[in-house]
Order: structure tokens, then C-alpha cells, then sequence
């Protein structure tokens, strides 16, 4: 690949609340290496040295809102409490002297802690219908309290992340995790305002993005990771044909998001079985309008997914085909994985024509912050 056909990544992305170097972002991945949930000052520095790298976006791994049961491990990082959030100003100051720009992931994993586990081994984890990814019953439906009591902690994260200078928030509402299980019919079975049809179940999201809105005021960029697969279910659809992603869509848009970074294992894939060749990111920017963030095994020549199961290494790949869905206009920016947790100067040996020196993935990879 030439350096001139990787110019497609390296044009600045403008929009109207986020303005960008280049098109590349690292993708959110849970790494755990906050004990207490704090971030120390090596987490600053593996985010640090992506962005002295030349990565236009750095999106954060998950970050725990402010309830007991958001999180399953003691070592993810929790994004409240005055030592986490001033690891969080840290990390941000690093990123943003090293020239670059960042977002916080807002998480919470919902039904699919296990219990016992995390900071609060005695809470109840908690879901819209109290249903894990199987769809049978291990815990009791959310009341409408706690769900407002949810929606409070989502927005005073997002008012954080805006007050520690953070350049966007992006809520998880992907891979089978809370605002996921609102989102599918398997884990949400309700039959008040919070349940029903797949519009209607996108209630909850809403209301999540409109009080983040709120608490952000109208310039600050907002963006939601969505998914049609889930943990364990990787075949699961929220949206069998593009005009029920449309009716899926719209009330997310109402209520305030920017932009929509749309998780797929493989981002060669077409959504539907229509004759389209688009891609969720490409459907979800046609439908709405809105800038997308593609994602899905970009760079690696092995399916990220199977690097989990089988615990396998990747080597690199071609980015010719993504390059000529970027340049085309398909979506509007690339999320990058693997490739760079591995290599955190994958972005600018693409730029300067050194794909001979990417370093390939190693499973090692996931057990060291570097």
C-alpha cells in the first residue's frame, strides 16, 4: 500500500462539535490496570503514546459510571470518586500534550456481571427485565427509580468528562451491556414505557443521551457505540433490514447523538442481506445523516473475536478495501484495535509508507500496558 492511498485516513475530519487531524481511532478495549479503579500515571503514558503517534481520536477503555454494580473486576477504572477522576485529568492532560484528542467510554456492563464480583461484590447486578444474555431469569427488573438513579449517573460522568477537559464522552450501548439489553428483545421483556416494540426499547438510551445533553450543554459532542451482535451471541440482530435500523435510529438521533460508532467483528461485511454492499456504518450514515465510526479486525488478518477464543497472535493486513470505502465516503472514521495495542505507532507508520515495520498481534499484548 502507497502512501498516497492511505490519504484517505490522514484528511481532518471536521464536524460541527469535533474537529480532528486524521480519520483513525483507537478504539475503546478494556485493558484493567486501574487497582481501586484509579488510573495511574502508566495508563497516562500507553494513551500518551498513541497520541504522540498520530492517532486522530483516542477513545478510552469502559469506564465505570457512579453505581455499585456497574462493573465486574476491581481493577477496571471507575470514572467517579475524587482519586479515579483525578487520574482521569492526568491521562487527559498527557493525551493533550502530546498533541492529540480524547474521549471517555461511559459503561456499565449491566446483567453481565457475574455476582459477587467487582468493587461491590454484594450488589445485585441489575438489568431492564433481570435476564443475562440467555434470556433466563438471574435477578429482579429494574424499578423506574433505579432507572432514574442510572440515567442521573450517566449524566454526572458526562458533566465530568466535560469538566476534565475531555474532547468528547461515548456511551457503550453495544455487546449485549446495559443500554444494549434495553435495546434487544431478549433481555428486555417489559411491558411499561421502558419495554415493547424496538423503537420503544430505545427509550432508556434516550433518556440516557438527552440528561448527558443536558448536563454537557449543545456543543459537546456526544457519541454512542451501538452493535447488532452480543457477547456470546455474535449472530444476534437488533435490526433484521435497514428500514427497522431506521425506526431503531431515529429516536437516538432526537435525543442528542453526534455521531454513532457502529461495532461490527469484521467491517467488510454488508448489514443486510439486501443487495447493499454498506456496512452498519455506512447504513447508520445514510439513514441518519450523522458521522460514523467503522470498526471490526481493521489491519489484523484474523477476526478479532477468534483472537479471544483461540487465543491466537494476528498478522497485519491490506487496508486497501477500507481505504476505498473511507474515500468514497461510506463512513467517516476508522476505529483501530488490536493493530494498535500492539503497535501504538501503527497510525504513523501507515502515513509515512512503512507497513513492513507493524508489528503483528500477540496475545501478549493483552497482558501488558505499553
Amino acid at each position: 500500500m502507497s502512501t498516497t492511498s492511505a490519504q484517505a485516513l490522514f484528511a481532518p475530519f471536521r464536524s460541527a462539535k469535533l474537529s480532528l487531524d486524521n480519520r483513525i481511532v483507537m478504539a475503546p478495549m478494556t485493558r484493567g490496570f486501574s487497582p481501586g479503579g484509579v488510573p495511574g500515571e502508566d495508563v497516562a503514558a500507553y494513551y500518551r503514546r498513541r497520541a504522540e503517534n498520530g492517532v486522530g481520536l483516542i477513545v478510552t477503555e469502559g469506564t465505570l459510571i457512579d453505581h455499585p454494580a456497574a462493573g465486574a473486576s476491581p481493577s477496571l477504572p471507575h470514572f467517579y470518586g475524587e482519586a479515579a477522576l483525578d487520574g482521569w485529568a492526568g491521562v487527559v492532560g498527557a493525551v493533550h500534550e502530546a498533541g492529540g484528542k480524547i474521549a471517555t467510554q461511559l459503561w456499565h456492563v449491566g446483567m453481565t456481571r457475574q455476582p459477587g464480583t467487582g468493587t461491590n461484590p454484594d450488589a445485585a447486578s441489575v438489568g431492564p427485565s433481570g435476564l443475562n444474555l440467555a434470556g433466563e431469569k438471574v435477578g429482579q427488573p429494574l424499578t423506574e427509580n433505579e432507572i432514574a438513579d442510572l440515567i442521573a449517573a450517566y449524566a454526572q460522568a458526562a458533566a465530568d468528562a466535560k469538566r476534565l477537559g475531555f474532547d468528547a464522552i461515548e456511551l457503550h450501548g453495544a455487546h449485549g451491556y446495559l443500554i444494549d439489553q434495553f435495546f434487544w428483545r431478549v433481555t428486555n421483556v417489559r411491558t411499561d414505557r421502558y419495554g415493547g416494540d424496538l423503537a420503544s426499547r430505545t427509550r432508556f438510551a434516550a433518556e440516557v443521551i438527552a440528561a448527558c445533553r443536558r448536563a454537557v450543554g449543545p456543543d459537546y459532542p456526544i457519541v454512542l457505540r451501538y452493535s447488532q451482535w452480543k457477547d456470546g451471541a455474535y449472530e444476534a440482530k437488533l435490526a433484521e433490514t435497514s428500514a427497522e435500523l431506521d425506526r431503531f435510529l431515529r429516536p437516538l438521533v432526537d435525543a442528542g447523538v453526534d455521531l454513532f460508532h457502529c461495532s461490527t467483528r469484521r467491517f467488510w461485511e454488508p448489514a443486510f442481506e439486501d443487495g447493499a454492499d454498506l456496512n452498519l456504518a455506512g447504513w447508520t450514515k445514510k439513514l441518519t445523516g450523522k458521522p460514523t465510526i467503522t470498526v471490526g479486525s481493521v489491519g489484523l488478518d484474523l477476526e478479532f473475536t477468534r483472537l479471544f477464543k483461540e487465543g491466537k497472535g494476528a498478522g497485519t493486513a491490506s487496508l486497501g478495501g477500507l481505504l476505498e470505502r473511507l474515500d468514497r465516503g461510506e463512513f467517516d472514521l476508522v476505529a483501530v484495535g488490536r493493530a494498535l495495542l500492539s503497535d501504538p505507532a501503527w497510525a504513523v507508520k501507515i502515513k509515512q509508507g512503512r507497513q513492513d515495520e507493524l508489528e503483528p498481534f500477540a496475545p501478549q499484548a493483552l497482558g501488558t500496558l505499553y
